[in-house]
């Protein structure tokens, strides 16, 4: 359900195609461009996930501002 959140605010605040994959359990990983850009690592199978403001900002941070519209990221 986290990834569906944070997949619609991608959407929603940076207007970008996202693409969610189903991974194993206890994955949590954001990809632009076929890059790894958050990582929830080990404390994902405990429930911490990263913040959507911490993987907004780390989307936006790797796209840059004119590169939004024309970037795929999977979540």
């Amino acid at each position: 359900m986290h990834a569906v959140r944070v997949a619609a605010r991608l959407r929603r605040e940076l207007g970008i195609e996202v693409d969610s994959i189903r991974g194993s359990y206890g994955e949590y990983k954001v990809l632009v461009d076929g890059d790894i850009i958050v990582d929830g690592g080990a404390t994902v199978v405990l429930g911490l996930l990263p913040s959507a403001r911490a993987v907004v900002e780390k989307v936006r941070a790797r796209l840059g501002p004119d590169a939004a519209s024309s970037s795929a990221v999977g979540a």
